[in-house]
């Protein structure tokens, strides 16, 4: 039997291949990871997007019931009914994160200041048709406020990931930049003082 010739490989020349090797295992390893993270976001973006067209289903009924009772507030209304058309004009995609959350955050406040204004009218605040409604939308807020958390969590992990070394190299290669939290304004995070409602 015919012994067959293997060549002979130096020890030598197998570290280098080897180191090569290990480094483009580790660069596919943290390409992978820069990857999810980005994708987690826009995930976790297009839930908020879900709730936040919830939301904005519910508003016109809101202000159809508001508007019988409300005369002296139809700027407030208006101003509402205006950056809810607004929002709903905008695509679903994360590319306009930054203006969608600036307008989640105006309606939010506007909302706001419509809901303590309705203690201002004892038949409107008594209406089943309104609590009902009231009640649906603060729920809705809440699903938001989840969609929310999980929204900033998965875009702390690609913030970490752009800005921290080596994944940030694998980041700018494929001009993955850092998204926007989805923050309260400061409208929200200021005390709503019910006595300048109150006349």
């Amino acid at each position: 039997m015919e012994k067959q010739y293997v060549p002979f490989v130096p020890q030598d020349s197998l570290i280098p291949i080897l180191v090569v090797a290990a480094i483009l295992i580790i660069i596919y390893i943290i390409y992978i990871g820069v990857i999810q993270k980005k994708n987690n976001v826009k995930e976790a973006f297009a839930s908020i997007d879900v709730q936040l067209k919830k939301r904005y289903d519910l508003i016109p009924n809101i202000l159809f019931i508001a508007n019988k009772f409300m005369s002296h507030e139809k700027e407030l209304l208006t101003g509402i009914t205006q950056l809810r058309a607004q929002a709903a004009k905008l695509p679903p995609d994360i590319t306009n994160a930054q203006e969608k959350i600036d307008l989640d955050n105006k309606i939010s406040g506007m909302m706001g200041q419509l809901m303590v204004s309705v203690e201002n009218y004892p038949q409107l605040k008594s209406d089943q048709t309104m609590i009902q409604a009231m009640q649906t939308y603060n729920e809705q807020e809440e699903h938001i406020a989840a969609a929310r958390r999980f929204y900033n969590s998965a875009v702390k992990e690609l913030n970490n990931a752009v800005e921290i070394f080596p994944s940030s190299l694998v980041a700018m290669l494929l001009n993955i930049k850092q998204a926007p939290f989805f923050e309260a304004s400061e409208q929200e995070r200021q005390r709503i003082d019910a006595s300048q409602y109150f006349s």
